[in-house]
């Protein structure tokens, strides 16, 4: 029922023309609309760059300021659990104002390494190929799909929990704006501002998973092209020889599709793992003392979407790393043993770089897998310890 509304989130068949890069096209439309990318016509090009410097003021600039001055100016009227909903937020929206200002100034990378996808795809010339790519195509936009439907059920359940009992969701700023005597106004603005930071965020945290999820894409069916290498009768040793070459020219591609986008992620996740600890941490506090049960579901989405920025990308980091092997693995146990000295020595020097995994680290400090993921969560039951053993949340109760 989904793929009625969301075409590309089906697999296409093989009848079609499908292209990795047709992974993002959700993700495109989206980045489109916030101005990271580049107009079609280039007649709209100072229009469009007026847009995305409006957006951009707003949403990195203004909304944070809002945030801050309305704590600077009520805040003894705020109770403890309309001020940790609030900082929770705040926290990591500052975070991602850093995140998408990555994302945009590395759209040229981007779209350098869709053009690697673009050479890869020429490979696939089985229909079993084909069907591989068109597959992870349509899991990339449901990627897409599955965190826009939880990040806006998130901001629908958050402002609707709060609403209800006549009291701010997020609690900002706006001049001449009496925020109490202008309730519903000040609460659709808040609610307005907060939808485009959270689809903001959206796209940073969902444009480092689809790329990834096309990285190991390819390095599977680079990993099943090593394992039928040599499989055919029949071919004389120079043909053996460059399909062994198209096989080192692949990893050659897949790399450069890494490298590319690696600035990008690294600057994306460095930032979501220096704050997925206290942001958790915060909203565990304000789930486990402060909510209601109304207000407690929010709280829940918002720690659910949090936790969904990471840990499905470093999940994916691992397995790349795995796959890596694998392909060592692969071209090892494929039938070289009768090969002349050419392929031998070409095999020799394509399985020493095959025994390099593809790592990422963010901010060249952690690196990106599970290990790092859950270290930095645990930060967050690290909080609550402490508010618990002091006593802390029965003194603003």
């Amino acid at each position: 029922m989904l793929s009625q509304f969301f075409p590309h989130i089906k697999e296409k068949p093989l009848s079609e023309r499908v292209q990795s890069r047709d992974a993002f096209i959700y993700l495109d439309r989206t980045m489109w609309f916030f101005g990271w990318t580049e107009p079609e016509n280039k007649r709209w090009d100072l229009h469009y760059k007026l847009w995305a410097t409006f957006l951009t003021l707003l949403v990195f600039i203004l909304l944070p300021i809002s945030v801050c001055v309305e704590y600077i100016h009520r805040f003894k009227t705020f109770s403890a659990g309309e001020f940790l909903n609030s900082i929770q937020i705040g926290v990591n929206m500052l975070g991602s104002s850093f995140k998408s200002y990555f994302t945009m100034m590395g759209h040229k990378k981007i779209q350098k390494a869709k053009m690697s996808l673009d050479k890869l795809d020429k490979r696939c010339l089985r229909d079993e190929e084909k069907s591989i790519v068109c597959r992870h195509v349509a899991l990339g936009n449901l990627c897409y799909i599955f965190y826009h439907i939880s990040y806006s059920t998130f901001l629908v359940t958050n402002f609707l929990s709060f609403i209800i009992k006549r009291i701010h969701a997020w609690r900002m700023y706006f001049p001449y704006v009496d925020s109490e005597k202008q309730f519903y106004i000040s609460s659709i603005a808040e609610v307005i501002l907060m939808g485009a930071a959270v689809f903001m965020d959206l796209c940073t945290d969902v444009c480092p998973l689809i790329s990834m999820l096309m990285a190991r894409c390819h390095i599977s069916l680079l990993k099943q092209r090593l394992r039928n290498l040599r499989l055919e009768p029949g071919r004389t040793e120079d043909e053996y020889l460059e399909e062994l070459t198209d096989c080192v020219r692949d990893h050659r591609l897949i790399l450069d599709y890494v490298d590319a986008l690696r600035s990008v992620l690294s600057g994306t996740i460095f930032v979501q793992f220096l704050l997925i600890g206290t942001v958790l941490g915060l909203s565990m506090i304000n789930l486990m003392f402060f909510s209601s049960f109304s207000t407690g579901v929010g709280t829940a989405i918002f720690m659910f979407c949090v936790s969904m920025e990471t840990f499905p990308f470093c999940y994916l980091c691992n397995m790349i790393i795995d796959d890596c092997q694998e392909m060592a693995d692969s071209l090892f146990q494929s039938d070289w043993t009768s090969a002349d000295r050419r392929y031998k020595s070409t095999l020799v020097y394509f399985l020493h770089n095959l025994q390099h995994p593809i790592t990422l680290t963010a901010g060249g400090v952690f690196p990106i897998c599970m290990q790092t993921n859950l270290t930095m969560v645990k930060l967050a039951f690290s909080v609550v310890t402490v508010v618990k053993q002091f006593n802390l949340a029965e003194k603003f109760q």
